[in-house]
């Protein structure tokens, strides 16, 4: 009977103990609750109720409710055109970014001891540079009179500059250089959960190395390659320095489009209305890829 009534003693003991540290654990919360609340709550808080009310030319706003505001976004194809070319270049630099990242993140997964030291070292020292310096010295190997277009002239490859810079390409190119090392980061922690035996056992029954990569190793990956994406793309709709530096106003983004009608019209509340926009469209561009993935995920799984 003593043995049979220990383990329920036992039991009564840590769920009392659960339940007197709940207050301890709750308190413990508090800080990053209130810094969620008041830096990010408040804000969007803030941005939807600017968005509802009216431009006046001598302040701010005024406190009159409006919808102006979110039929001129959605009416106004200019906007559209600039949405859609944000969402756009973010995509494509989503894509090449994991098309470039998977290999460096497997190679990382499977080097060892120094190589491994070395290897991410090289990718994380970008990291260490802000991401204003890091675009000038894009600017300076992608000018007309920069370093790559010089070289091309000097072998007689071109006899004008190739426009590498102001455009989308030059912005693309600030884009992926900056965000990579996440997208790497995030796949290589999936990789070295994989265990590499699964690999000699797959080659062992036939298997090639296409079939391998494909039917193993990529299935058990997509949760870094989900991560992954969503961290890129995220972050490059929302960029707003790359495209002002290597864009040079020629290439208009949503969020410089937003700055602009701040900046210049001082319209604070199209502004937010844009903003909010911008925001929910990314939530729903994002939650529809989290399903195809999700399910895709549990098909794997299945």
């Amino acid at each position: 009977m003593e043995t049979q009534a220990a383990p329920a003693v036992r039991e009564g003991a840590l769920e009392e103990a659960s339940r007197r540290r709940r207050p301890e654990t709750l308190l413990m919360l508090v800080p990053a609750f209130l810094l969620l609340f008041f830096f990010f709550v408040v804000p969007y808080g803030y941005m939807i109720y600017v968005s509802f009310m009216t431009h006046a030319a001598a302040r701010t706003f005024v406190r009159t409710f409006t919808l102006h505001n979110y039929v001129e976004v959605i009416w106004d194809p200019y906007h559209w055109q600039v949405i859609w070319r944000t969402f756009g270049a973010a995509a494509v630099v989503t894509i090449v970014s994991l098309l470039l990242a998977y290999p460096v993140a497997y190679h990382l997964a499977r080097s060892r001891g120094q190589r491994q030291g070395l290897l991410l070292l090289a990718i994380l020292s970008p990291l260490l540079v802000g991401v204003v310096i890091r675009s000038y010295g894009w600017m300076i190997l992608l000018y007309n009179t920069g370093l790559i277009n010089t070289m091309l002239r000097q072998l007689g490859i071109i006899d004008k500059p190739l426009p590498l810079i102001y455009n989308m390409f030059g912005v693309g190119v600030g884009l992926l250089h900056i965000y990579m090392p996440f997208m790497i980061l995030t796949i290589t922690g999936t990789l070295q959960t994989i265990d590499p035996d699964l690999e000699l056992v797959a080659r062992s029954l036939g298997a090639g190395p296409a079939a391998t990569f494909f039917k193993v190793i990529w299935p058990l990956s997509l949760p870094g390659v989900f991560a992954g994406t969503i961290l890129v793309f995220v972050q490059a709709v929302s960029a707003f320095a790359i495209p002002i530096l290597l864009g040079g106003f020629r290439v208009i983004t949503a969020p410089i489009l937003v700055v602009q009608t701040v900046i210049e019209s001082f319209n604070w509340p199209l502004a937010s209305a844009m903003a909010l926009v911008l925001f929910l469209l990314s939530v729903a561009v994002l939650g529809i890829y989290g399903k195809i993935m999700t399910r895709l995920m549990r098909g794997i799984a299945a």
